[in-house]
């Protein structure tokens, strides 16, 4: 082995020709740096990114899941306003339905059987049946009242009468069709109960 000689502002320092070249690279300005100090401080830095990324990550996940009640919450209001608007559409809609009733109850017998207002006639039941249809299409059905005991989530009587054949608070007359959507009630069949 061979020994050299090498100068440091210190002086002179004998060195072993087989020094290790991170012994040589840890010298900073004339000072000695552990080896180990390098290690130590990219542990600690990746330790710190860790803590971070694992914040990043509960942030991601914290706001996707408000993402997904945002979301939820505008599907369950369209639902809602889309329902609503469905609901007032029919509501408007049902005055015409009762005309059509009326109209088909008081068409005298004499014009049915008449061969010119046959026509009339048939053409008027087949509005009424489509109308019928389209609404049930939507979920409308028709409240059953007569013969029924006064139910006031579906009925609303208008007056009392006597009836020898019916029991009391028996309907024995409906006098406005009333109608559900789905499993709420959007008019309440009005009706005359018997005392």
């Amino acid at each position: 082995m061979t020994r050299k000689a090498s100068h440091h502002e210190d002086g002179i320092h004998e060195t072993n020709g087989e020094e290790s070249t991170a012994s040589q690279e840890a010298r900073v300005e004339g000072n000695e740096v552990p080896v180990e100090a390098p290690a130590s401080g990219f542990e600690a830095e990746l330790e710190a990114q860790k803590l971070q990324v694992d914040k990043l990550r509960e942030e991601v996940v914290r706001r996707a899941a408000e993402f997904e009640n945002f979301r939820k919450q505008k599907e369950r209001e369209a639902s809602m306003t889309a329902s609503r608007s469905l609901e007032n559409t029919v509501r408007d809609l049902l005055p015409l339905l009762d005309d059509l009733k009326r109209l088909m109850h008081h068409i005298p017998a004499e014009l049915q059987a008449m061969p010119e207002a046959r026509p009339f006639v048939e053409g008027v039941e087949l509005i009424r049946k489509n109308f019928t249809g389209w609404l049930e299409g939507k979920g409308v059905k028709e409240i059953e009242a007569k013969g029924q005991k006064l139910d006031v989530n579906f009925h609303e009587a208008i007056t009392q009468v006597d009836h020898p054949e019916a029991e009391p608070d028996t309907v024995v007359e409906e006098y406005q069709t009333g109608y559900t959507l789905g499993d709420r009630v959007i008019r309440h069949a009005k009706v005359i109960v018997a005392r």
